[in-house]
């Protein structure tokens, strides 16, 4: 199973960033997976942002809950991670994970599947 993240690498303060998490070598759909988004800061720990279920069913971190929003097309295989109102400090790699069983963690041991992360810099 591999997870691929892709975005647009720079995005300016105050805008909104668009991620895209594409899976392969497995559905999306068993009920059992909640399929999570994940940061790293440069120099910084691994910050979790939130995940969405099978039914579409969303959880957040409660200092990033205002700004993100998860979403999931099925027929795609597909995750997706917006989040508006950038700030500098939004830069980070952005992770893509997945877990069978709900969990809100930045434990990447906690997860079945991690994706290579993509690098995304917020201008001032």
């Amino acid at each position: 199973v591999q997870l691929q993240e892709s975005g647009p690498g720079l995005v300016k303060s105050s805008q909104t960033l668009s991620l895209t998490c594409t899976v392969s070598g497995a559905s999306i759909t068993p009920a059992y997976y909640y399929w999570s988004w994940i940061r790293q800061p440069p120099g910084k720990g691994l910050e979790w942002i939130g995940y969405i279920g099978y039914s579409g069913s969303t959880y957040y971190s409660p200092s990033l809950k205002s700004r993100t929003s998860i979403s999931r097309d099925n027929a795609k295989n597909t995750v997706y991670l917006q989040m508006n109102s950038l700030k500098p400090e939004d830069t980070a790699v952005y992770y893509c994970a997945a877990r069978a069983r709900m969990l809100a963690t930045k434990d990447r041991n906690q997860y079945n599947y991690w994706g290579q992360g993509t690098q995304v810099t917020v201008s001032s």
